[in-house]
C-alpha cells in the first residue's frame, strides 16, 4: 500500500512525513516559507508598527496631562523634564555604564534560564522517568513567586552578582519549560512512529522531529521569559547593588529625583519592548512556514 503525501502540506513543526522517508527528492526536504520575501517584509512592518503605535499614544497622553496641569509634575515629571534628565545622565556617562551592566546581567540570566528550561523540558517530555521525577517538582516551584525567594537566595548566594543572575535565570526558566514541555507532549504520535520506521535514532528523532515540532511553544515561552527577565532584574538590582539601572533608580529615590526614576522605568520598558520585538521577528522568520492570521 502506497501513501502519497503532497509536497504542499507541512505539519506543525515544519516537517513533512515525506521529508523523513529515505530516497525523497532533496527539493522536498526544505520547508517552503509562506509568501516569500514580500510576506516576510510585511510581517516585519506589521510587528514594528504594532509595537510603536501604543507607546506613541501613551507619550501624547502623558505630554498633554503634564502640560495642562492635570498631573502634578512633582508626582509625574513632564516628558521634557525626563528627557533632560536622560541627557544629563548620558552626558556624564552614568546612563551608558549602568545600562551595560543591566544588559549583561539580563543576558547571562536569560541564557542560563532558557538552556535549563529546554533541557528540563526535553528530559521530562521524552522520558517517563523524567516526567515522574521532574515535572511535579517543577510545577511546585513554579507556583512560588520568584521574588519571594529573595531572602533565601540572599542567605545561599550572598548579595553579589550571583543572586541577580540566578533570580533572572529562575524567572526565565519556568515559562520556557512549561511551553516547550507542552509542545513536546502535543506532538502527533504519527510523526514519531514514522521517524522510528525510517530508522532515526534517539538523537535523530530529537533533531528532526521533536525540536522543530516544539519551536512554536518554545517561542511562546521565550516571549514570556524576556518580559519576566526585566521584571526580576528591576527588583534584584535594588538588593544592595552598586551598579545597574535599578541601582540608579534607588539612588534617585533617596534624594527625590522622580525624573531619574522615570528615566529608569522608561529604559526598562524600552528594553522589554525591544526584546519582545526581536523574539517576534525571529519567531516569524524561523516559523515562516506557518500560515497564521497575522500573516494574512
Amino acid at each position: 500500500m502506497t501513501i502519497e503525501i503532497s509536497d504542499k502540506e507541512a505539519p506543525p513543526g515544519g516537517i513533512r512525513d515525506d521529508a523523513l522517508r529515505p530516497g525523497v527528492d532533496d527539493r522536498l526536504r526544505t520547508p517552503q516559507p509562506v509568501g516569500g520575501t514580500v510576506a516576510r517584509g510585511r510581517v516585519v512592518a506589521d510587528v514594528l508598527v504594532g509595537k510603536l503605535v501604543g507607546p506613541t499614544v501613551l507619550l501624547l497622553v502623558w505630554f498633554v496631562a503634564t502640560s495642562r496641569g492635570w498631573v502634578d509634575q512633582t508626582t509625574l515629571p513632564s516628558p521634557q523634564k525626563v528627557w533632560g534628565a536622560a541627557q544629563t545622565l548620558a552626558a556624564s556617562g552614568q546612563l551608558q555604564d549602568h545600562l551595560l551592566i543591566s544588559l549583561q546581567r539580563a543576558a547571562i540570566g536569560l541564557a542560563i534560564g532558557v538552556v535549563a528550561g529546554v533541557v528540563l523540558a526535553l528530559a521530562s517530555g521524552l522520558t517517563r522517568a523524567g516526567e515522574v521525577l521532574l515535572d511535579s517538582n517543577l510545577q511546585m516551584l513554579r507556583s512560588m513567586p520568584i521574588l519571594a525567594l529573595v531572602p533565601l537566595a540572599i542567605v545561599w548566594f550572598g548579595i553579589g552578582e550571583e543572586i541577580k543572575v540566578i533570580l533572572v535565570a529562575l524567572g526565565v526558566m519556568f515559562p520556557v519549560y512549561l511551553n516547550t514541555h507542552a509542545a513536546i507532549r502535543s506532538l502527533d504520535a504519527r510523526y514519531l512512529d514514522l521517524a522510528a520506521t525510517s530508522g532515526l535514532g534517539r538523537l535523530g528523532l530529537i533533531r528532526r522531529v521533536v525540536l522543530p515540532g516544539c519551536l512554536p511553544g518554545f517561542f511562546t515561552g521565550l516571549r514570556f521569559s524576556v518580559a519576566i527577565a526585566w521584571l526580576v532584574l528591576v527588583v534584584s538590582e535594588q538588593i544592595n547593588a552598586s551598579s545597574g539601572i535599578g541601582y540608579l533608580m534607588t539612588q534617585a529615590r533617596s534624594i527625590g529625583q522622580t525624573d531619574v526614576i522615570v528615566v529608569g522605568l522608561i529604559i526598562y520598558a524600552l528594553l522589554g519592548l525591544g526584546s519582545d520585538t526581536i523574539v517576534r521577528l525571529v519567531d516569524g522568520r524561523v516559523l515562516s512556514w506557518r500560515s497564521t492570521l497575522q500573516h494574512r
